[in-house]
């Protein structure tokens, strides 16, 4: 792990990976002023910007978690694979996806139709990154903390091949 550590460049900070949650959450309780969120968490990677997000937020969440792949080491596969599904019904609650990235697109777009036809009131997406210029396909994310370029990432919840996912920063990884 220490040998990965030592591979990366920092993109963000802690510090800053806080401080731009905690303004994603100020938003969202904005937004759901009165009522209840079902977060849906995206596992594995999501779980550390989800536990930060939401310890952040006071509207009141009930908390899910959905498992869904499409990367191999630093690739994404293009094959979308879900390894976990929901454990409670989410019919007529306002559901917020929590992602730790978006890039192509795919993921979130196939899961965002998959949760539409268990019937939630709504459903909204807060991700961590977003990499735009990789965007293959159409989808809306609300909430956004931070545009990157097109690199491979590791940290606070982002791995290679599991491993790396508790360095506290975001770094680039350079080979």
């Amino acid at each position: 792990m220490e040998n990965l550590k030592e591979k990366l460049n920092v993109l963000y900070k802690k510090e800053e990976i806080q401080e731009r949650i905690e303004k994603i959450a100020n938003q969202i309780d904005k937004d759901y002023e009165g009522k209840e969120i079902l977060v849906i968490s995206v596992l594995k990677g999501a779980i550390f910007f989800t536990v930060d997000l939401v310890t952040k937020m006071k509207t009141p969440i009930i908390l899910e978690t959905i498992q869904v792949s499409s990367y191999q080491g630093t690739q994404s596969t293009g094959n979308i694979i879900m390894k976990k599904g929901l454990d409670s019904d989410i019919s007529g609650k306002d559901v917020l996806i929590v992602e730790d990235i978006i890039d192509t697109g795919y993921t979130l777009k196939y899961l965002k139709e998959y949760l539409q036809t268990l019937n939630p009131k709504s459903i909204k997406i807060a991700v961590l990154l977003d990499k735009k210029e990789r965007r293959k396909t159409e989808i809306n994310v609300d909430y956004t903390c931070f545009e990157i370029e097109n690199k491979f990432v590791v940290g606070y919840g982002f791995d290679v091949d599991e491993r790396g996912r508790n360095i506290p920063f975001i770094g680039t990884l350079e080979e």
